[in-house]
């Protein structure tokens, strides 16, 4: 793959991963923004605490296949057609299994009605296996624009249907078909756009081959789940379902934000480092292009949501949502770095290194659930407080491992990060204190947004940032072309 071509398969890759996340988060937001004021922190609650057993048995039907089949150098239609076969296989008895645990469910939350909803819940991922193969076509080929218009149409009917469905009373089964009807809809448009059908001729030897890569994968994926989740375990054990709900809400603004710049990242990074993977300067050069591009992006969202955080709650989600506000405004810093962690361990699953990511991941997991248990009679506050700094502090470990990979120091790699950072936090104390004395609350979030992204943009000008240059230079090549 020449040069150019690389850059622009990687630009237009950033650039639809943009547009879609941004598009879904705005989807995201409208329809979370309606389910909120009709819905109470106990209904977010009840479906929050079910997230991890349907996260970790997705990983499990996709057992790392995915980025095992980016990785492969050629790929045949049998390696597809075998991961296609043992996931609707190895769902099925997924699927089985918590059928019957659901009341197992249940006692630990101490919650009888958890029986029937989790096992609706738990639908989705055995919907989700008729999917994996063809996703996993997409992401190889970089197919971001297919893959945004399956999640973008798959928001606005889910979305729809779930608004639907609390505005006439069905409280957090709402919440739960919202789910179930989007993995239902991207898995049709994945089989729509990559083109790709299953054959009957069944043989899973080619899965031999890929185990080694994406066994480690599946473990490292279910500890991320577990360390993502850790909370909601936590809190639905030992706090009420109202404390849960108010996480849930806090943790779902925080990732739609931080998963508008991760997502887009995330949709190109592991593909096109692979890709280049055998040549280490040419491999160094783009990934700290990405390294800065994500940093210029990622610190202005999430402390620009930070520094907004208590009048969107009260104007979107009503002041009955206050108890999340405090909980946002800590998550969304660990948010700023989570998409620089995120291209770090791209980096290395590019390189084959799927043993550092998952022994990265295990130990993180062990760590933060280790002190979440000695801190949670402490309160939820201190608790994440902590939890926020172990994940800002672990981002030196995934540093050590990839400067043994590609040499990017220490050293560089603050010079690459820090800029944005201190620059996006400087713009947003001071759009605070210039904004303090506004007493309308509308007037004074509109005021914050505009004012924060004017200000961050022209020190970006100012400052003749090749990132910011290239960015723009880049936009507009596009609107001319267009």
């Amino acid at each position: 793959m020449s040069s150019q071509s690389l850059k622009d398969k990687t630009a237009k890759g950033l650039m639809w991963g943009g547009f879609s996340n941004g598009i879904m988060q705005l989807l995201n937001l409208f329809f979370g923004i309606f389910l909120a004021r009709i819905l109470t922190p106990a209904d977010y609650g009840m479906v929050g605490m079910l997230t991890i057993f349907s996260l970790i048995a997705g990983s499990l039907q996709e057992s790392g296949f995915i980025p095992a089949l980016t990785n492969k150098k050629e790929v045949s239609h049998e390696d597809f057609n075998a991961v296609f076969w043992f996931n609707i296989l190895l769902s099925s008895c997924l699927y089985v299994i918590l059928f019957f645990c659901a009341p197992l469910i249940a006692l630990f939350f101490k919650i009888p009605e958890l029986t029937s909803l989790a096992r609706y819940c738990f639908l989705g991922f055995f919907i989700a296996s008729f999917g994996i193969a063809h996703n996993a076509y997409l992401f190889r080929n970089v197919m971001v624009k297919q893959k945004s218009k399956s999640t973008i149409l798959a928001l606005i009917i889910s979305g729809t249907i779930s608004v639907t469905m609390a505005y006439m009373g069905f409280a957090y089964w709402g919440i739960a078909t919202q789910g179930l009807v989007y993995v239902l809809v991207v898995t049709i448009c994945l089989w729509h756009y990559s083109g790709w059908r299953p054959t009957f001729n069944i043989n899973f030897k080619p899965l031999r081959g890929m185990f080694g890569f994406s066994g480690k994968m599946l473990i490292t994926n279910i500890f991320n789940h577990v360390n993502n989740n850790i909370f909601t375990i936590i809190l639905g054990r030992f706090y009420t379902d109202n404390e849960v709900g108010y996480f849930t809400q806090a943790n779902k603004w925080n990732n739609m934000a931080h998963s508008t710049v991760t997502g887009m990242i995330n949709g190109v990074a592991q593909p096109i480092l692979a890709s280049v993977a055998h040549e280490q300067e040419r491999q160094l050069r783009i990934f700290r292009k990405m390294l800065r591009f994500t940093a210029f992006v990622s610190f202005p969202a999430m402390l620009g949501l930070l520094l907004i955080a208590h009048d969107f709650i009260i104007i979107a989600i009503e002041d009955k949502w206050l108890g999340s506000v405090v909980i946002l405004q800590i998550l969304c810093i660990s948010g700023a770095f989570i998409p620089i962690t995120g291209l770090y361990s791209n980096l290395i699953i590019s390189k084959g290194k799927s043993n550092v990511y998952m022994w990265n991941i295990i130990l993180l997991g062990l760590l933060q659930l280790g002190v979440m248990l000695i801190l949670y009679p402490y309160g939820i506050t201190t608790m994440i407080s902590v939890y926020v700094a172990i994940n800002i502090c672990w981002l030196f470990v995934w540093q050590y491992f990839v400067n043994k990979e590609i040499k990017l120091t220490l050293f560089d790699a603050l010079k690459d990060i820090t800029p944005f950072a201190v620059i996006a936090a400087a713009v947003m104390i001071a759009t605070y204190f210039i904004t303090r004395d506004i007493e309308n609350i509308y007037l004074r979030l509109l005021c914050k947004i505009i004012l924060a992204a004017a200000i961050y943009i022209l020190v970006m000008w100012g400052s003749k940032a090749v990132t910011f240059r290239e960015s723009v230079e880049y936009l507009l090549k596009k609107k001319t072309n267009g």
